[in-house]
């Protein structure tokens, strides 16, 4: 009787006093809208074809058009691919995790990585560092960057918190920045001069950045509260940041610029039930010290929505069986219409004659 009294009171001390990186801040979510309205349900992203990465290799999160026409991404090991119809040539090994993608002036390849920063590549064994800290502060989290046509790069920080590098990945520590609701990511601007600053910050998982095609405003997807901003670069309201889309029905990733005023974003997941305890900040301890079995997660249910900059929904493409996986990102580029994945070992492509 004493052993088991004993080690119900071992645990009840563990439930309650073992210490976790984790330090929750109280946050009530409004009821999330469903999949109704302007995200009605739908399965138009059964018509994707699936393009399988090289054997072993997974997590094409981005896709990047330079110049030339060829069309790049990248997997969860660092390696560079072209795509080259239904292959995918192996180009270079970048190391890191590359996130976000975007080419710049003249050719160049901007890489967001989550371990290094923001790098440049102009071709194999050309990769360069461009910003791996800000005011001696090194950047931990870099997620997606959009690049201006003078060469000046805007790229987001996801945490200033937790570096996916060692918290065991991009996924795990996007949960746990999630969880917390620490206000701690941000934007930041790195000018053709050499100089980067810092300009919005205050977000809980800061993710996709696209640049409108006059250069006046920048989106930013804040997945952590499931919405997504516009701070303005010029005009009268310059240096401020509002909020464009509120209360979405899952946690926005990849922003992708059309380049015609319109813009693709994809959901990462649903909003997922365990928001019921983000006023509880104590309840959410106890949850992470129960371990991965019941701390929140993804769910793959792939969802991507294509707006205007006034915050118009133009329409939703859905995936309600989560076949793809986690989705990332989205964009038409030539007469294909791609769609990017977190750690899925593919990602999904269909002719946009076929888009609804």
């Amino acid at each position: 009787m004493r052993v088991v009294f004993g080690l119900l009171i071992i645990g009840v001390m563990y439930l309650f006093l073992w210490p976790v990186p984790v330090a929750p801040i109280a946050y009530e979510f409004p009821d999330p809208p469903g999949f109704s309205g302007d995200y009605a349900e739908n399965a138009a992203l059964d018509k994707l074809e699936l393009v399988n990465l090289p054997p072993g290799e997974v997590g094409p999160e981005d896709i990047a058009v330079l110049p030339d026409g060829a069309v790049y991404t990248t997997s969860l090991s660092g390696n560079l691919y072209r795509i080259d119809g239904n292959s995918l040539v192996e180009i270079d090994n970048l190391g890191g995790r590359p996130l976000g993608l975007h080419a710049g002036p003249g050719g160049a390849l901007y890489i967001a990585d989550s371990f290094r920063g923001v790098m440049r590549w102009d071709g194999p064994g050309t990769l360069r560092n461009v910003v791996s800290e800000i005011d001696g502060n090194p950047v931990i989290y870099a997620n997606q960057l959009a690049v201006a046509k003078d060469g000046t790069i805007y790229f987001s920080n996801s945490s200033d918190r937790f570096d996916p590098e060692t918290m065991g990945g991009t996924k795990q520590t996007s949960v746990l920045t999630i969880w917390e609701q620490s206000e701690s990511g941000y934007v930041a601007r790195h000018d053709p001069g050499g100089t980067t600053v810092k300009i919005a910050e205050g977000f809980v998982y800061t993710n996709g950045v696209a640049l409108s095609p006059e250069e006046d405003f920048l989106l930013i997807a804040e997945t952590g509260r499931a919405r997504l901003h516009k701070h303005w670069l010029k005009g009268p309201k310059e240096g401020t940041t509002e909020v464009l889309l509120d209360n979405l029905p899952g946690y926005p990733d990849n922003i992708e610029a059309q380049g015609d005023g319109t813009y693709w974003m994809a959901f990462a997941s649903p909003r997922v039930p365990s928001e019921v305890l983000m006023p509880y900040p104590f309840l959410r301890k106890v949850v992470w010290r129960l371990g991965p079995m019941v701390r929140p997660a993804p769910i793959h249910r792939g969802m991507l929505v294509h707006f205007d900059g006034d915050g118009k929904i133009l329409r939703t493409l859905q995936d309600p069986d989560g076949r793809l996986g986690i989705t990332t990102g989205g964009k038409i580029v030539g007469d294909q219409f791609y769609v990017m994945t977190l750690d899925s070992p593919w990602f999904g492509r269909m002719p946009v004659s076929q888009m609804p």
